[in-house]
């Protein structure tokens, strides 16, 4: 195995969310406006996570979107990351498989959901990914929606058997547990979302892994090197202040939908007024009033997390 893919890049990794027009077709050329606006930030971007609606794609739309995503990342310069979600390990297969044909190399990936794993049906899942493409690099995303989250010793003895498993995206906020995380298995490279990276980045070398912080990339990316110095005076006030907006952004969109990316469509919304927010059947999207309050709250009352 290259050194190439012994250490995933530590940095901001950002979703790119998915424009669908009334008939649920692809908006290709606003999608590749909104991945050149991310690029202008972080070099490090996947596309069809849970908040790119990656569960919910079919093949013709991963096609769509993965070949637009691949052109728009190489023309900056990047390296694409794409999410493969099913319930098949066959279909993640194949569908890892065509992406490779298009030069894509780095993929995320996900436990199959139907009935929760146990950790001999994780461990094969995974190995069995990582095993079949050995000239890719795999990131897991360990996220409850999966039934289960993958422990730290699961992660240490899965990345002594595949070098290719490079990262992990993990939304928890306990401080034992992503310790334990970064500790066990310090050759993964763990991205911690907006609350838990605020402690994780004390007590290790995560990355940040963009959720509400992606409304503002710049104070993103404030907290992210207040995090990378430990500069706890810069970076608690700001996390204090995460707490508190994502406090009232839960009570003002949870009645409508609970889907990722019926927040993330927002974020990206307040930046490019044209992107729908419409979700993929049978999905409920946030309406476009209650947008509009969302946006009004950032203006009044949390103003650093207002785009620039």
């Amino acid at each position: 195995m290259s050194d190439s893919l012994a250490r995933f890049p530590r940095g901001i990794l950002a979703s790119a969310v998915v424009p669908w027009d009334e008939s649920y077709g692809l908006m290709e050329d606003l999608f590749r406006e909104q991945v050149a606006r991310i690029l202008a930030h972080t070099p490090l971007v996947y596309v069809m996570g849970t908040a790119g609606e990656g569960y919910a794609v079919s093949d013709e739309q991963f096609r769509q979107v993965t070949t637009a995503f691949a052109e728009e990342m190489r023309k900056a310069g990047a390296e694409p990351m794409v999410g493969v979600i099913s319930m098949s390990a066959t279909t993640v297969h194949a569908r890892i498989d065509w992406a490779r044909s298009l030069g894509v190399r780095d993929f995320q990936i996900s436990l199959p959901s139907w009935g929760v794993c146990t950790p001999v049906e994780a461990a094969r899942f995974i190995d069995g990914v990582c095993s079949a493409h050995p000239d890719c690099r795999f990131l897991h995303y360990n996220l409850a929606r999966a039934g289960r989250l993958l422990e730290p010793d699961e992660y240490a003895a899965l990345s002594e058997r595949n070098p290719n498993l490079v990262a992990t995206k993990n939304s928890s906020q306990v401080v034992s547990f992503l310790a334990s995380l970064q500790e066990r298995s310090p050759r993964l490279r763990h991205f911690i979302t907006d609350l838990g990276f605020c402690h994780a980045s004390l007590v290790g070398e995560c990355g940040l892994l963009t959720a509400t912080t992606s409304c503002n990339p710049l104070t993103a990316r404030r907290y992210y090197d207040a995090g990378l110095r430990r500069d706890t005076a810069t970076l608690l006030p700001l996390f204090q202040e995460l707490l508190r907006l994502l406090r009232d952004l839960f009570a003002l969109v949870t009645p409508h939908g609970h889907m990722d990316g019926a927040y993330d469509k927002m974020y990206v919304k307040l930046t490019l007024p044209r992107f729908p927010l419409r979700l993929l059947p049978p999905y409920s999207c946030v309406p476009e009033e209650v947008f509009e309050r969302f946006a009004e709250l950032l203006r009044t009352r949390y103003p650093r997390w207002y785009p620039s």
